[in-house]
């Protein structure tokens, strides 16, 4: 009997006094849900450098993925922002969850200055806006643990085959309150935009689509 393909979704834990994180929570709902041809197998990841690619690396042998959409949390950005590229190396303006605060580190030692997404970035962000979600392409993932995930996730499947990326959200309404200067969305918007990326990572071929670049944020 042969198995259903299998999508790896990955969320952090909460970080920096926040008691939720939005990219947990959307993993929670998609867990488990059909998405085009595959399932969906969702792991929480610890808020930690060096630990959350521990933990990655136990997802991808559990799941054997056809695909991976790694999501972090993005305070104070509007959109869902899709990754271009990831940078190797971690600077941290904060601790990370276990306390340890890198500063100018590599994520991989040796390994190349950057990876780029090999998800259909410009086609995922399309069909967002098309569907009325706030969305953009960003240049940078930051240098704190969701560069150091992205930027393992790519390195450690460089060459599979195995379509990958990273996309961060913003923090959400239910967060107003806690920020009330930063931009929010609600949770079910956000994890309606992530299953319609998922479903374009899964099935569009071809050149991605023409839309204008994003922010360096």
């Amino acid at each position: 009997m042969v198995s259903t393909p299998r999508i790896l979704l990955t969320g952090f834990e909460p970080f920096g006094g926040d008691p939720v994180n939005p990219s947990a929570l959307i993993c929670q709902a998609l867990r488990g849900q059909r998405v085009a041809h595959a399932t969906v197998h969702a792991v929480e990841l610890p808020c930690v450098f060096g630990g959350a690619l521990q933990a990655l690396d136990e997802a991808l042998a559990a799941s054997s993925p056809v695909l991976v959409l790694a999501l972090g949390l993005a305070a104070g950005r509007g959109e869902i922002s899709v990754e271009r590229a990831a940078l190797n190396i971690d600077d941290a303006r904060i601790p990370d969850n276990a306390g340890a605060q890198p500063v100018d580190l590599p994520v991989v030692a040796g390994g190349p200055a950057a990876w780029f997404s090999t998800l259909p970035i410009k086609a995922i962000v399309a069909a967002l806006r098309q569907a009325g979600l706030p969305a953009a392409v960003s240049q940078s993932a930051g240098t704190f643990v969701c560069n150091h995930v992205f930027y393992g996730l790519q390195h450690r499947l460089a060459g599979t085959g195995v379509r990958s990326g990273f996309v961060h959200v913003p923090l959400l309404d239910t967060q107003a309150a806690a920020h009330p200067c930063l931009p929010t969305l609600p949770l079910e918007a956000l994890v309606r935009g992530v299953r319609i990326a998922l479903e374009v990572a899964l099935t569009h071929a071809g050149a991605d689509a023409r839309v204008t670049g994003g922010a360096v944020a």
